[in-house]
């Protein structure tokens, strides 16, 4: 049975702007290959192994990405009542307003707000509602949020 990938409109065309990328490099690195198996004997030739070593990250993360594409399925949040994949969720502690996208976990960025459904923060915010409290448990510590909005 084949694994469904639950990625956003937004992530799909995010993956295949680094499909593409990743690709156009293909050219590049073939071509150290055959520069580096001119210097010499290749038991023995470090730039010839870094370059073979390059090519099989550049394969791996272009089949990996190929199949999740191939095997994508856009989640559009059709709530805007409570937090499903796709939603876009404020919350508010103290004074302070975070907003985060719940997405899948091949998409998931912390760093550029995006959460994946399966983290602990993505788990505890799960079917909410706005106005609804929410306490978070983290690996650092516990803190408690308001739902303010979804998206």
């Amino acid at each position: 049975m084949k694994k469904l990938y639950q990625i956003t409109d937004e992530g799909k065309k995010e993956l295949q702007v680094e499909l593409d990328n990743l690709k156009s490099r293909r050219g590049a690195v073939a071509l150290k290959i055959a520069e580096a198996r001119d210097f010499g004997d290749l038991s023995e030739n470090a730039e010839y192994d870094a370059a073979r070593e390059e090519q099989g990250l550049l394969e791996t993360r272009i089949a990996e990405i190929e199949d999740i594409l191939l095997n994508a399925e856009i989640i559009k949040s059709s709530s805007k009542t409570k937090v499903a994949l796709g939603s876009k969720v404020e919350l508010k502690t103290g004074k302070t307003i975070v907003g985060y996208t719940i997405v899948g976990p091949v998409e998931a960025d912390p760093l550029s707000g995006k959460i994946s459904n399966e983290s602990p923060i993505g788990v505890a915010l799960f079917g909410k509602k706005v106005g609804e409290s929410v306490k978070i448990t983290t690996p650092k510590n516990t803190v408690a949020y308001e739902i303010v909005k979804i998206s």
